[in-house]
């Protein structure tokens, strides 16, 4: 009989994690990596940075290559959509049964039943109302979409205008970006360094403040705004279009964006030429129909990311009990992807040690063989123009936050982030990499807020 496999779920950074640590922790079965993309494995915050910009072509974005994966003897499933999972028999719906041979124990066509599951299909973009069915309106979270967006600011802009007066665009192209988060921020610094006039326009007057709070958020507004980029506020109330040929063939193109009545920045009419929806994104759970699971706001995961015995989630998509932090958490950071693949992975092999040896094998690690809570110290990270910013810990949902802006001109200031009397996130802007070590050290296991202020002090004078 042929040993059902583990199936991860996602051929993303935290997917292929747990891959790695799968095979590295001593899982000798058969292994599948399903991934609803045609392409390898790939690394996204480039997306929005160096490949959007230009500086980076698809291939550096690999985070292996088939020669690098071919050690892993995957069973690897690259545009294939899971759309389903019973949770009591671990058994996938997959579409179209790609690759899927007939009548193979626990394999007929769509179907695959597994010794276990992780899931790591990450996040989608949110749109707007027949966004979709208009040229010229974007999203940015995958590859293509990124491709897609490039290959239009190629043409039009004028590089090196990124110092230009507000307003002053140099003949560029009319980017309107709708999301003033940290993807959009990021998006219009490169559309600007390219040379296009861009606005920016956001629910909240302050760029980023739901992620790093109001006054890290205007710091970096005025560096948008000495940039050339144009800031809005207010709701999109829709597009406006133009045939997209005589014969009125096609998509209609987008011309304009409309905001609600009360929007500011000089009117509700922004004319564009192309737009940016960066409004934030979704957990991928609707294929995740069996009531078992918890798919409020990701996939809802105990303290060692699993879902239900044997299912287990990682990356984006995971909503799990944070030992530290006493509460159901979800990142989408890049690095905690990695690291909850892997947590994942593990605990996972301990599970499958414990309540079935014989899946797992003599192979498999002794580490593995006890369960372990996953509590990592969130870190994320922005680069926007020549500016980086970094953060450890909880910077969102803070109920105090005290800034110090240590050079207005240079954009470098530092952050401290409390919740509940104690500090849970620190955030730096413009400081070396050494003073950055140091402050982690700070919010790693939260400390009193007092106590963490005086640290926090004693690491900044050190530097």
């Amino acid at each position: 009989m042929t040993a059902r496999p583990i199936a991860v779920v996602g051929a993303s950074a935290a997917g292929l994690a747990a891959a790695e640590a799968l095979r590295r922790g001593g899982w000798r079965g058969p292994l599948t990596l399903i991934g609803d993309e045609p392409h390898l494995p790939y690394d996204r915050p480039p997306l929005s940075k160096q490949l959007l910009h230009g500086a980076w072509e698809p291939d550096r974005l690999l985070l292996r290559t088939a020669e690098q994966l071919a050690p892993l003897d995957l069973d690897l499933r690259l545009g294939t959509r899971a759309t389903g999972l019973d949770v009591a028999t671990r058994t996938l719906t997959l579409d179209g049964g790609v690759g899927v041979p007939p009548r193979e124990q626990g394999r007929e066509w769509g179907k695959l039943a597994c010794a276990g599951v992780i899931i790591a299909t990450g996040v989608a973009a949110r749109t707007l109302p027949g966004a979709d069915r208009i040229a010229g309106v974007h999203t940015l979270r995958t590859l293509d979409e990124a491709l897609a967006l490039r290959g239009e600011l190629a043409h039009g802009g004028t590089p090196g205008s990124g110092g230009a007066a507000a307003g002053e665009g140099g003949g560029g192209r009319r980017l309107v970006i709708v999301g003033n988060g940290v993807l959009g921020c990021e998006a219009a610094a490169v559309a600007r360094e390219l040379g296009h006039d861009v606005t920016l326009v956001g629910i909240e007057a302050t760029p980023m403040a739901a992620a790093v709070g109001t006054e890290i958020g205007e710091l970096f507004a005025e560096e948008h705004r000495a940039r050339g980029v144009r800031l809005c506020t207010g709701a999109v109330d829709g597009f406006e279009t133009a045939p997209a040929d005589p014969a009125g063939t096609g998509d209609p193109q987008v011309t304009a964006v409309r905001l609600a009545n009360g929007g500011a920045g000089g009117g509700t009419r922004l004319p564009a030429d192309l737009v940016l929806l960066a409004i934030g994104s979704r957990p991928a759970v609707e294929w995740l129909a069996d009531p078992a699971l918890d798919t409020t706001d990701g996939l809802r995961c105990d303290a060692y990311c699993a879902a239900a015995p044997g299912i287990y989630a990682a990356g984006d998509v995971a909503r799990w009990d944070h030992p530290v932090h006493g509460r159901p958490l979800r990142f989408e950071h890049r690095m905690n992807a990695t690291e909850q693949g892997m947590a994942a992975a593990r605990n996972l092999l301990a599970e499958l040690a414990a309540t079935d040896p014989a899946a797992t094998g003599a192979g498999v690690d002794a580490s593995a063989q006890e369960r372990r809570p996953f509590a990592p110290v969130p870190y994320f990270w922005s680069d926007q123009y020549g500016l980086k910013l970094q953060a450890y810990g909880l910077t969102a949902g803070a109920d105090r936050v005290e800034t110090t802006v240590l050079d207005r001109a240079e954009r470098r200031a530092l952050a401290l982030y409390g919740r509940d009397g104690r500090a849970v996130g620190v955030l730096a802007a413009g400081i070396p990499p050494r003073q950055l070590r140091a402050l982690r050290a700070v919010v790693a296991t939260p400390l009193p807020w007092e106590e963490a202020r005086e640290r926090i002090g004693a690491a900044t004078a050190a530097g």
